[in-house]
């Protein structure tokens, strides 16, 4: 994980996760940005239908992270809870 500091000072940020249960051993960190690739970020996920879950926390340490990047196992809890709250959202149940 990179261990550059990620400030937004106050602007808007945004990560954008991928994950392919049959490709990937961990989600993938897709999109970041903050002003207006957040913004762009958000609108494109939108548009595509996907949920947008608001986290500053876990933004913060995604944000450390480089685009491609796997998120390392300190954050499996939180981004499964992510993932969750999602499937969640749509009625769906992960694997099927």
């Amino acid at each position: 994980m990179n261990k550059r500091k990620y400030r937004t000072a106050g602007r808007k940020g945004a990560a954008a996760l991928r994950y392919h249960q049959e490709q990937d051993p961990a989600p993938r960190i897709v999109a970041k940005g903050s002003g207006k690739i957040a913004e762009r970020i958000i609108e494109a996920a939108r548009e595509a239908g996907v949920p947008v879950h608001e986290n500053p926390d876990l933004l913060a340490l995604l944000m450390q992270l480089d685009i491609d990047d796997m998120i390392p196992p300190e954050l499996y809890i939180a981004v499964a809870e992510v993932f969750a709250f999602i499937y969640r959202l749509n009625g769906r149940v992960p694997g099927r």
